[in-house]
């Protein structure tokens, strides 16, 4: 194990938060059963939130930002992994009240690990990160929910993000027709190659909404909020149901209770960070057999950790497309 290992400290002094490139030691690690040798993680847009400060992420100070890492396992006295295990980590706490994985070394619980499929390499399991392993959660929902193919289209806003992006991926290859919503016509093309049959433009979602519209779709995948969820729901068909996952236009969510007394429609909530193992490991089953990635590699650019900061920038902006992997 290395002496001394890189890292990102996030530190906060009164209100002020600065972000620094350290070095750190294996001593000052948290508790944990087993140590990874971290080598990629990703910038999802929680992490761009936690990285400015712009939203309370972090609740403990100082703090490693990163809410997933993939590595190898170096130390365990976990009963499920030894040293040379290849792992994966989403969430659980990381970036919030536990040290994440924009370091070289990261100390956790094992109960927190998955093991990495071995139908994806480390940094492959960081292009699909929380943003895509929520994709699937939500499309793991819907099945569940009872929306199939044969019953109709699926939405998904703020398709050119994380989120959106495998979403828009993992459905266009289980059969659906594809609906993708987006600000950034320019990316038309980017989501007809991943699967999209149709795109709307944002702003056709994203005004005030009306409790009742026009049924256009059997379910959606949703990471925006507010008016554009409002609007989702609203257009939702009988029966169908809606997974909500994200807050990129805001919290509040100003609808009524019509679509879903009238047309039986279901709101889904998908959380990533506590979701229990069994789950995930379904997740992270189902991106194996179901993600192509051939398309997760074209919806994915790499960027060194000295790259994160100006990358938490970009993402908050909507600026980024598709996923972003770190090299540690």
């Amino acid at each position: 194990m290395k002496s001394r290992f890189k890292a990102v400290l996030i530190r906060k002094d009164n209100d002020k938060q600065t972000v620094d490139d350290v070095e750190l030691t294996p001593a000052d690690l948290m508790d944990g059963d087993v140590t990874v040798a971290v080598s990629h993680s990703t910038v999802n847009y929680k992490d761009g939130l936690a990285l400015t400060g712009r939203s309370p992420i972090v609740r403990k100070f100082p703090m490693i930002p990163g809410i997933d890492l993939a590595g190898v396992v170096e130390e365990s006295s976990h009963p499920h992994f030894k040293a040379g295990d290849p792992v994966v980590l989403n969430g659980f706490g990381l970036s919030e009240v536990h040290y994440g994985g924009y370091a070289e070394l990261a100390r956790v619980k094992g109960d927190w690990l998955v093991p990495l499929p071995k139908e994806f390499t480390p940094a492959q399991a960081m292009a699909i990160g929380t943003a895509g392993y929520t994709a699937m959660l939500c499309v793991l929902a819907l099945e569940d929910a009872g929306v199939s193919p044969a019953k109709g289209a699926v939405v998904v806003t703020g398709a050119a993000g994380g989120v959106g992006s495998v979403a828009v991926a993992l459905l266009a290859r289980l059969g659906y027709r594809v609906i993708a919503s987006t600000g950034r016509p320019e990316e038309s093309d980017y989501l007809k190659a991943l699967g999209a049959t149709e795109i709307v433009p944002r702003a056709e979602l994203s005004g005030e909404p009306r409790m009742l519209g026009k049924e256009r779709w059997i379910g959606a995948v949703d990471s925006v909020g507010s008016k554009t969820l409002a609007n989702v729901i609203a257009s939702t068909s009988y029966g169908g149901a809606v997974a909500a996952c994200g807050l990129a236009q805001g919290l509040d969510l100003p609808t009524s209770v019509a679509p879903f007394i009238l047309r039986g429609i279901s709101l889904l909530g998908i959380d990533s960070v506590q979701m229990p193992k069994p789950r995930r490991i379904q997740a992270w089953n189902r991106l194996a057999r179901d993600l192509d990635v051939a398309k997760l590699a074209s919806m994915t650019h790499t960027i060194p950790l000295s790259g994160v900061r100006k990358a938490a920038e970009d993402i908050l902006a909507g600026k980024v497309r598709g996923r972003l992997v770190v090299e540690i």
